[in-house]
């Protein structure tokens, strides 16, 4: 008789802390969105600039969490967690007292480095103590962490900004953030074993160059260069050729284990495809995330409060599933989920590029409540399917990769769809469109451009499979 899988009591108490410190962390991905308006009216910038508040961190945590996968395997599982949240305590104590647009963007660089390093650990801890047969309905819960909690910072930051100055979206976070420091430093064990690993000092500084340069020209898309100013192609071109030396790099490093990135993990067919689905739905629906609250209070007329509890119930109904379907996906695997998700999401996003000044509130509420339930049935699987397909002594680079390129693309769905609204409304109004009616028009090329995302996904979707027990690539292969 087989004895069923389980999971040791001390590794269940490493990772309840380690999902309680990362939905603290995860939440401040997405918290600004609702404030976006809010900033732009307090330090008189426009919607171009106040973006970096959530670009900015979704490209620190792209160009640190490489780096996480040497410290996952050079320290210990306790001091990684100490360093993670010391850091997203010091920036969101930082935060709190910045005067400015450029100090607070300097303030979610350091809180973003933090929750870069937590992601990883977390993912990492639950492949090396979670047996195969419960990974999906671990990652079902993880994916309350990943989803829920960016879902719900919008409502959060609604409500808090609606009777309090924005100030308190931090205030309030940070006793949460030094408790949880306080308590996983004295219960969290060390699960993990140390080993040697050296850091290439050359592919850190590539890294940041290619993701920098291609978010911050994707940023720059349908504007132009002031008289004295770069070409906006060129950061494009040096985030390109930094990436090609990136690659080059990784390829020639992980033939002795060396590399930043092991790209080894591109070899499973499986792990690849789920990485472009990844990259595909955060890409759309980050952007989504920031887009839309401007949609809602500068179009429609909403208050924060009214656009965070609009949110709202998607976000909960996102949390609710996701352990339903990683117990669905135990049991079925990946396809009879995703395949649904993804169609559902494709045509809510369709549905959005016919948004208007006069479109009813409730035809909003239904449509993001309905995304909600495709996202549901997308994150887990995927996530489970991804890591699940590369062999176990390449989990933290799988991982890394993964988490790595989450947040390029969330960052780079931001910036496109923001630079898409700007360059179009300002167009428009330049034509002598009313203000509204150029915004909205804006916000629809946004939409479209996220809609376009997910057909390519569609087709994607049909080439996941299943994953099988993964076994060791050959060293230095």
């Amino acid at each position: 008789m087989t004895v069923p899988a389980q999971i040791e009591p001390h590794h269940k108490l490493v990772l309840r802390l380690l999902l309680i410190s990362a939905f603290v962390v995860i939440l401040n991905e997405t918290i600004m969105g609702v404030a976006i308006p809010r900033l732009m009216v307090s330090f008189q910038v426009p919607a171009s600039s106040a973006q970096w508040l959530t670009t900015a961190f979704l490209l620190t945590m792209a160009t640190v969490i490489p780096v996480t996968g040497f410290m996952l395997q050079r320290m210990n599982t306790r001091p990684i967690f100490i360093l993670a949240m010391s850091l997203f305590s010091l920036g969101t104590l930082a935060a709190t007292l910045a005067p400015g647009l450029h100090l607070l963007v300097a303030a979610r660089v350091i809180q973003a480095c933090g929750t870069a390093i937590m992601m990883p650990l977390l993912m990492t801890s639950v492949m090396t103590l979670v047996p195969l047969e419960l990974r999906g309905r671990t990652m079902g819960n993880i994916s309350i962490v990943i989803s829920v909690a960016p879902a719900i910072g919008p409502t959060i930051s609604g409500i808090i900004l609606n009777y309090l100055h924005w100030r308190w979206l931090y205030i309030l976070v940070l006793p949460i953030a030094l408790g949880a420091l306080a308590l996983g430093a004295r219960r969290i064990q060390n699960v993990t074993t140390p080993r040697y690993a050296p850091l290439d000092v050359l592919s850190v500084i590539l890294a940041g160059l290619a993701f920098g340069g291609l978010v911050y020209g994707i940023s720059t898309v349908g504007t132009s260069a002031g008289p004295n100013g770069l070409p906006t192609w060129l950061p494009l071109v040096i985030g390109a050729i930094s990436m090609v030396a990136f690659v080059g790099r990784q390829l020639a490093l992980q033939k002795r284990n060396g590399a930043l990135l092991d790209l080894r993990t591109f070899r499973s067919r499986n792990f690849t495809v789920c990485v472009v689905l990844m990259a595909l739905l955060m890409g759309a629906l980050f952007g989504v995330i920031i887009v839309l609250p401007i949609y809602l209070q500068n179009v429609l007329g909403l208050s924060t409060l009214h656009t965070g509890l609009l949110l709202l119930p998607g976000g909960l109904l996102m949390g609710l599933l996701a352990p339903r379907v990683g117990r669905l996906y135990d049991r079925v695997g990946p396809r009879p989920l995703i395949i649904p998700g993804i169609l559902i999401v494709s045509a809510v996003l369709w549905a959005m590029t016919l948004l208007g000044p006069k479109t009813p509130v409730g035809y909003i509420l239904a449509g993001h409540i309905v995304m909600s339930v495709g996202f549901a049935c997308l994150f887990t699987p995927l996530f489970t399917t991804s890591l699940s397909s590369v062999p176990p002594m390449l989990y933290s680079h799988g991982s890394a990769t993964l988490s790595s390129i989450q947040q390029v693309a969330g960052a780079s769905g931001v910036a496109l769809l923001i630079a898409l609204l700007s360059s179009r409304s300002a167009r428009l109004a330049a034509q002598g469109v009313p203000p509204v009616e150029a915004l909205s028009a804006g916000i629809r090329s946004a939409f479209m451009t996220a809609a376009s995302l997910s057909l390519v996904a569609i087709v994607c979707i049909f080439f996941v499979q299943r994953p099988k027990p993964a076994t060791a690539p050959t060293p230095g292969g």
